[in-house]
C-alpha cells in the first residue's frame, strides 16, 4: 500500500459537510503525501483560515448547520486517519469554535445554541462532542494544550450574562472544585473594560453578578480558602466582596429552600435534564423559575 493512501480513505461523510470538504483540501496539500511529515504546522492555518471566514459572519442558523456538521463528522467516521492526525485536526477545530463563540462573538445566544446541540455528550467529559469541557485559546494561537475551558475562561471575564447559562446548564455543579471559579471571578487580574453588543460594561459590577449566581448554585462558598489567597498578597477587584456572598453560605444555616433547590437540580443533573427538565416538573412557574437560578 502506498504511503499516501495510509493518511485517509472516504466511506460515508457527506459530502456537503463543512469538515469533510477541509480535510480534503488539507489531505491534497504534498506536504501531507508523506506521513513523516505530518504536523499541525502544515495545515492549522488553512483549518483556522476557514473556519474563522465562516464564523465571523455567522448567525444562529449558520452555527446550528456548522456544529449539527461537525456532530457528524466525528459521529459517523466518515474518515479514517492515524490516530495522531486525527486528534489534531479535531482538536485545532474545537479550539477555533470555541474562540469564536466565547472570544471573539462573546453572545449569549451562540453559547446557548452550543450547549443545547451538544448537551447529550455533556456526561463524558473526555468525548470529542463535548465542546464544553474542551480547552482553548483565548489568545489564539494554533495549539489548545495550554489553553482553559469556557467555564474558566467566562469566570475570568466575568461575562454574568455567559456565566448564567452555563450554570442553569449545570456546568458549575459538575466540577470537582467549584471553589476555583470562585477564586477565579473575585482574584483573576483585572481587564478593566470589555466590549459587549458595542457598550462597555463595568466589569467589577458583572463580577458582583457573577458571584450571586455562583451562589444560587453552591450551597457552601469557603471564604476561609479566599481569605487565604488574600493572605498571600492577591488582590480582589471587589473590595467589599463578603457582602455578595450571602451568610448563609460560609457561617449561617443555609435556607431550606435553597437545599430543596440544590437536591431537585442534583437530581436533574443525574439525568442530564438540566435545564429543560425542570419546565416539565408540575410546579408553579415562580418555583420553575427558582430552580432554574432566576432568582
Amino acid at each position: 500500500m502506498r504511503k499516501s493512501s495510509k493518511l485517509c480513505h472516504k466511506t460515508s461523510c457527506p459530502r456537503s459537510n463543512i469538515f469533510c470538504n477541509l480535510i480534503d483540501k488539507i489531505a491534497k496539500r504534498p506536504s501531507l503525501q508523506f506521513l513523516g511529515q505530518w504536523g499541525y504546522h502544515c495545515y492549522e492555518p488553512k483549518i483556522y483560515r476557514t473556519l474563522a471566514k465562516i464564523l465571523r459572519y455567522m448567525d444562529l442558523d449558520g452555527f446550528d448547520v456548522l456544529l449539527t456538521d461537525y456532530i457528524a463528522f466525528v459521529e459517523t467516521s466518515g474518515y479514517r486517519f492515524e490516530v495522531n492526525f486525527n486528534l489534531e485536526f479535531t482538536e485545532i477545530c474545537v479550539n477555533i469554535i470555541l474562540y469564536w463563540v466565547f472570544v471573539r462573538k462573546s453572545n449569549p445566544d451562540f453559547v446557548e445554541l452550543l450547549l443545547k446541540k451538544t448537551k447529550d455528550y455533556i456526561q463524558d467529559r473526555s468525548c470529542n462532542l463535548a465542546l464544553i469541557w474542551r480547552t482553548f485559546t483565548p489568545v489564539y494561537c494554533p495549539s489548545p494544550l495550554s489553553g482553559i475551558t469556557p467555564l474558566l475562561y467566562v469566570a475570568q471575564t466575568r461575562q454574568s450574562n455567559i456565566l448564567k447559562i452555563l450554570l442553569q446548564y449545570g456546568i458549575l455543579e459538575r466540577e470537582k472544585n467549584p471553589i476555583n471559579v470562585v477564586l477565579t471571578i473575585l482574584l483573576y487580574p483585572l481587564r478593566v473594560k470589555i466590549m459587549f453588543d458595542h457598550t462597555l460594561v463595568d466589569i467589577q459590577e458583572d463580577a458582583k453578578t457573577c458571584l450571586a449566581l455562583c451562589s444560587r448554585v453552591l450551597s457552601v462558598i469557603s471564604v476561609m480558602e479566599i481569605e487565604t489567597q488574600l493572605s498571600l498578597g492577591r488582590c480582589p477587584i471587589i473590595s467589599n466582596w463578603l457582602d455578595y456572598i450571602p451568610s448563609t453560605r460560609y457561617k449561617d444555616p443555609c435556607e431550606l429552600l435553597h437545599l430543596c433547590r440544590i437536591t431537585i437540580r442534583a437530581q436533574l443533573l443525574t439525568n442530564n435534564m438540566l435545564p429543560n427538565g425542570i419546565f416539565s416538573l408540575l410546579i408553579p412557574v415562580r418555583l420553575q423559575n427558582y430552580l432554574n437560578l432566576e432568582s
